[in-house]
């Protein structure tokens, strides 16, 4: 009897693997086959007991979405089929975006949302939740993956897939579909109130409608326009289009047939080009207002930006650490404009581990404390719901790395709430009840000298600290790893650290007046300072900070294998603007992991 093997990547970020029926990753066929019908029917059958014992309810409600991969339709009516023979009230939306299908999902008991973000076509995958607004950490899907391969190695599973999909009736099957249509325009109502909630900070009804009236009013005066490059992804279905006609701005988007994705998936700079060539496409045809653009990933949780360079007259593509610079920036001063008068108030910030020390720099000016979290956006989130239980107002969170902002009271990425931070910073002027929010940064930052009524973005950039960063999707930032063991391999690079640090690095330790390190291991939510075994972190995030005859880090190396593709990935960040050091910095890492492997 044939065992059911999932090959799966079970991470709490999602549970991801080529659903495409033969296994390539770029095959764009909407076949799955019955393994992975298989996977999908045991996948729902997991969550649904979950569901159950959590809520103590015979029939819940979960709310079930996809994103626009082609394989998503087959996964979905595989898994509907299996709840409604639970007795589980199945809400299917459709085609929706993560921070969409969340949203809605707080009124119901939780959500089971088909997507692989920004992996390849041929790829799939599954993220589970409850109605907090995101995904369960780590502990709670470690129960869930311990009962799907419990249920894969009996060897009658692939026998029982027909069985347990076999609906008591078809016009159940067919109600969940004909109710899609009107669950999904719920669904998109529900994230439009939500996201003003987020946007504004504002629970009140009428307080919200005054601070969006004030915001359309500075928008019409001076106009902004936003470029889009949807590339099919699920937001092609979602509010974005709505949302900013409603705030006065001016929206151009393209390849915004839904499921036509027209080139990779990722939205890093290699392909943020496309929205820059039509933001100057758009300013050489005389559309003055097209000055910030954004790219989402599949699900569309995800989106990096670009902007006009009023200096270059050009556009330019930020890098994901500037997006999360700014988008910090911008909400820490929003933070401080509502509540510096509040004497409880305590800002605070979470962040992944490898986010850049500039956040560092600019929490510092804010009075706000950085908290590190493990990769993985459920460790962030919940990182930053321990930061609030000890009264911080964390109102700006996400993964640097990646350039992925989450908004409180948001508990997931969202490209909508990242482009209207920016909004926020360059509307929110000084006016007579009080100074504008670029002016409070470069007040508290000691920069007031670079303050000026008619700043754009590019005068905004200019005052942020400068560091040099590896990009998350370089290929130097990933490794091809032999050793399964992270603890033994961290173990064995920190034999060859420190004999290499000990002879100077071959001169690189002098090159750069290097004089001693700090090392810092992240796990789920805790951070350890000044661990002295490199192996305690296991699989979770090892960073080493240098020093130069000083208690403030000018540098960090980092590594950690990915949660979610199988591969190592490395970092390095570097203060000022210094390539040189980051690249050799880099590669010192990369020559002692490679010798590590080998041992």
């Amino acid at each position: 009897m044939k065992i059911l093997n999932p090959n799966m990547i079970l991470s709490a970020s999602g549970w991801r693997k080529v659903f495409a029926v033969s296994g390539e990753e770029t095959d764009t066929t909407t076949e799955i086959g019955m393994e992975n019908t298989c996977i999908s029917v045991l996948s729902a059958l997991v969550f649904s007991d979950y569901v159950k014992k959590r809520t103590g309810k015979r029939t819940p409600t979960i709310v079930l979405g996809i994103d626009t991969r082609p394989t998503g339709p087959e996964i979905a009516n595989a898994m509907i089929r299996l709840l409604l023979k639970e007795k589980v009230v199945v809400r299917y939306v459709g085609v929706t975006a993560a921070p969409e299908i969340m949203a809605y999902s707080k009124l119901f008991d939780g959500f089971i949302y088909i997507s692989a973000s920004h992996n390849p076509i041929g790829h799939n995958g599954i993220k589970f939740g409850l109605n907090d607004g995101g995904v369960l950490n780590g502990k709670e899907n470690a129960l869930l993956v311990e009962e799907f391969k419990a249920k894969c190695s009996d060897e009658f599973a692939l026998q029982n897939v027909s069985r347990l999909i076999s609906v008591r009736s078809q016009s159940d099957l067919e109600w969940v579909y004909s109710e899609s249509i009107s669950t999904k325009k719920e669904a998109l109502e529900i994230y439009k109130t939500f996201s003003k909630n987020v946007i504004s900070s504002l629970t009140n009804v009428s307080l919200q409608d005054k601070f969006f009236d004030n915001l359309k009013a500075q928008i019409k005066s001076n106009p902004i326009g936003i470029v889009c490059d949807f590339n099919g992804s699920a937001r092609t279905m979602s509010i974005d289009k709505e949302f900013f006609a409603e705030n006065n701005l001016n929206f151009y988007p393209f390849n915004d047939i839904p499921g036509k994705i027209v080139h990779e998936i990722i939205p890093e700079p290699e392909n943020l080009v496309h929205c820059a060539k039509k933001m100057e496409e758009l300013q050489k045809a005389g559309t003055k207002d097209a000055i910030l653009g954004y790219m989402p990933d599949c699900d569309g949780d995800r989106g990096n930006i670009v902007y006009w360079d009023s200096k270059t007259e050009s556009a330019q593509i930020l890098k994901a650490q500037e997006v999360f610079s700014l988008s910090v920036l911008a909400e820490l001063a929003f933070s401080y404009w509502l509540s510096s008068s509040n004497p409880d108030y305590k800002a605070a910030v979470a962040v992944n581990c490898p986010t850049s020390m500039r956040i560092d720099e600019i929490a510092k000016a804010f009075d706000a404390k950085v908290f590190r979290g493990e990769v993985g956006e459920a460790n962030v989130v919940n990182t930053a719901r321990l930061a609030r239980k000890e009264g911080y107002t964390v109102r700006i969170l996400g993964e640097g790395s990646n350039g992925g902002t989450i908004t409180f009271p948001s508990s997931v990425r969202d490209p909508i709430n990242t482009i209207f931070a920016f909004i926020k910073l360059l509307t929110i002027k000084d006016t007579a009840e009080g100074k504008g929010l670029f002016h409070i940064w470069c007040e508290l930052s000691g920069q007031e000298d670079k303050y000026r009524d008619d700043f754009t973005l590019s005068d905004v950039l200019e005052t942020l600290p400068v560091y040099t960063t590896t990009g998350v999707s370089e290929s130097r930032a990933i490794l091809k790893i032999s050793t399964m063991d992270h603890a033994k391999l961290k173990g064995n690079f920190q034999k060859v650290f420190e004999n290499s640090f000990k002879n100077g690095a071959d001169g690189l330790l002098k090159k750069y007046g290097i004089s001693s390190y700090k090392c810092i291991l992240t796990n789920g939510t805790t951070e350890k300072v000044d661990a002295k075994d490199f192996s305690e972190s296991g699989k979770g995030g090892l960073k080493i900070q240098f020093f130069e005859n000083s208690d403030k880090p000018s540098a960090f190396i980092w590594m950690r294998g990915s949660g979610t593709e199988p591969v190592f990935r490395i970092m390095c960040d570097v203060k000022g603007n210094n390539p040189d050091k980051e690249k050799e910095l880099l590669a010192w890492e990369t020559k002692m992991l490679l010798e590590a492997d080998k041992m």
